[in-house]
């Protein structure tokens, strides 16, 4: 019988099989996943073309809130949105954002590409250098699951920036 080896870091014991009849069994969940619909709206635009396009579709969301929600827009082959997804609400000034959570949502839609968002409460639109990194980060797991992350919006209540047209992407 083939083992699993250990991190020789750990410093772990494999059990062997009769060694495993005198310890409880480990209960091991079965799941499926599925997304849930919340709600829906009919987007006249059809297709996020642009920045621009995509801070019109984020401000209904993004503009009255009090904390930084980070946003992400799955989209489908031609650019159509299919979902929206509140990835995280955060604090004042702050949100933690994993590209795990991040892409969960995109790659349970079946999504070709991403816009991610986050809306900054102080009405100031300069993307932070924790911004600029997790942007990379999120780039680069999305280039590993063969997901686009097509731009990064800051958005405020009446002006934006795209981390894109900023060159961070």
């Amino acid at each position: 019988m083939e083992k699993y080896l250990a991190p020789k870091s750990e410093q772990l014991k494999l059990l062997e099989v009769d060694q495993l009849q005198n310890h409880p069994a480990k209960r091991v969940n079965i799941v499926s996943l599925k997304l849930v619909k919340e709600n829906s709206f009919l987007y006249p635009e059809r297709n996020v073309r642009s920045p621009e396009d995509a801070y019109k579709l984020l401000r209904q969301f993004l503009v009255e809130v009090d904390r930084e929600y980070f946003i992400v827009i799955c989209l489908d082959t031609k650019n159509q949105p299919t979902a929206i997804n509140v990835c995280h609400i955060g604090s004042l000034n702050a949100s933690i954002v994993h590209p795990r959570e991040v892409l969960k949502p995109a790659i349970l839609s079946n999504s070709a590409s991403v816009i991610v968002a986050h809306n900054h409460p102080s009405n100031d639109p300069t993307p932070s250098r924790e911004d600029i990194e997790v942007t990379k980060r999120l780039v680069e797991a999305g280039k590993i699951i063969g997901i686009d992350v097509l731009d990064h919006i800051v958005v405020c209540s009446d002006e934006y920036i795209s981390l894109k047209e900023k060159g961070h992407i």
